[in-house]
């Protein structure tokens, strides 16, 4: 196929009010949330859709003061010039453009993950067969795939414990939630949720923030004591409970405690996965078709651990059309069968009686015509051709890119 155009659209969903999350010392803020929808159109008159993002480490590559905006420019103008008129025989072809491009090199893998999703979307529909069916030399299973709900950020552990019960009844494999309010909250939250859901029900500790605390870094013995907690509590996994660079502090924790450690999202290139996969500190590695290469990059991975007790596991925090992406690949897989669902307000396939969302995202709904399949915690997977959604387009003039900063931690002095 030649590329004729590639267009990227920078887009807002604002969260009005503003919310703010206290957390063990300081205030997080919350403004909207960035998504950048990339398009590549064929000579033919075929076309491909993708979700986008630059992770905060590209953009800080890219310059000071990059935006989501600054990317879809350079996904555009620097990455689509260079491809315009390109012949590409198969989606995997694209990555033989990296070295090529005039943008930073995590830019460029970020840029051709996107471009590869969409390729793979074209190629689905020109062969009129699902992109989950494109991958791999096997005949793939498309049957349902269990999700774990995704939400939980900076609350009392009742609320958190109220927000698992919701979601519980939901359906959903497992609850995954964002500690960081101190070790005694910690610990506190684990305990209210086991009270709250019982054993049947898994749990996920997202602990990023705790390498954000600064000055407010829980000491090796208050990290020991929460980490007992999750011990206790069954905690299904512990997710970037170190800096994601950090190999030797995952391996260090990995021979300290017995619950499993997850982590991979800020990995800058499936390069990187490996990196993480090999230090065989971790159980769940969490790739993602928009940031390690696509399609191309991430089934590759995921079909060739080193470990074979390791499970590759795709991170997923943003649009249902990350989702269904997300979605094919693990279809694709015979070896990965779980997936991320983020949880926002108002998420209109949740049968709950209440709002269990983290913060309002409407665009995360709206960028697709009707909905995703979602019964019971599990989604049945979209086995029309390509990704087997229909994009929204109008979302185009609906979610005008706002500049500013999407969140904000502001520490105590």
């Amino acid at each position: 196929m030649e590329i004729a155009d590639i267009s990227a659209y920078a887009l807002s969903s604002l969260i009005d009010p503003p919310q703010t999350r206290s957390f063990h010392g300081g205030v997080r803020t919350l403004y909207k949330r960035d998504f950048v929808l990339v398009v590549v159109d064929t000579a033919d008159g075929e076309r491909g859709f993708a979700p986008a993002g630059a992770s905060s480490s590209a953009m800080r590559e890219f310059f000071e003061g990059a935006s989501q905006r600054s990317f879809a420019s350079a996904v555009e103008e620097r990455v689509g010039e260079t491809l315009t008129g390109a012949e590409i025989y198969e989606p995997a072809d694209v990555h033989d453009y990296r070295s090529r491009l005039d943008v930073p090199d995590q830019v460029a893998m970020q840029a051709l993950s996107a471009i590869d999703v969409a390729l793979h979307d074209i190629a689905g529909k020109r062969h009129g067969v699902p992109v989950y069916e494109l991958l791999g030399d096997h005949e793939a299973d498309p049957s349902d795939i269990p999700l774990y709900a995704s939400a939980g950020m900076y609350m009392e552990p009742s609320g958190y414990a109220r927000q698992a019960q919701l979601l519980e009844e939901c359906g959903f494999f497992g609850y995954k939630y964002r500690p960081g309010i101190g070790h005694v909250g910690d610990r506190r939250t684990v305990e209210r949720l086991r009270e709250a859901v019982g054993e049947e029900m898994k749990l996920m500790a997202d602990a990023h923030t705790w390498w954000k605390l600064r000055d407010a870094t829980y000491t090796e013995a208050e990290r020991r004591e929460v980490i007992n907690a999750y011990e206790e509590g069954n905690v299904y996994w512990l997710e970037e409970p170190v800096a994601p660079d950090d190999y030797d502090g995952y391996k260090t924790l990995a021979a300290e405690t017995s619950v499993s450690l997850a982590g991979g999202e800020s990995e800058p290139s499936p390069d990187g996965l490996r990196t993480l996969a090999a230090t065989d500190a971790i159980e769940f590695l969490q790739g993602d078709v928009r940031h390690h290469g696509g399609f191309t990059g991430c089934y590759d991975v995921a079909t060739s651990l080193p470990d074979s007790d390791m499970r590759f596991v795709p991170h997923n925090f943003g649009t249902w059309l990350g989702l269904v992406a997300n979605a094919h690949l693990v279809a694709a897989v015979d070896e990965v069968d779980l997936l991320e669902y983020p949880v926002f307000e108002r998420d209109p396939v949740l049968d709950a009686p209440g709002d269990s969302g983290m913060y309002p995202f409407d665009l995360a709904f709206d960028v697709i015509e009707g909905t995703v399949d979602v019964t019971d915690g599990v989604l049945s997977v979209p086995d029309e051709p390509g990704l087997g959604v229909e994009v929204n387009l109008d979302i185009v003039d609906q979610y005008p890119f706002v500049e500013g900063p999407w969140t904000t931690f502001e520490y105590d002095d």
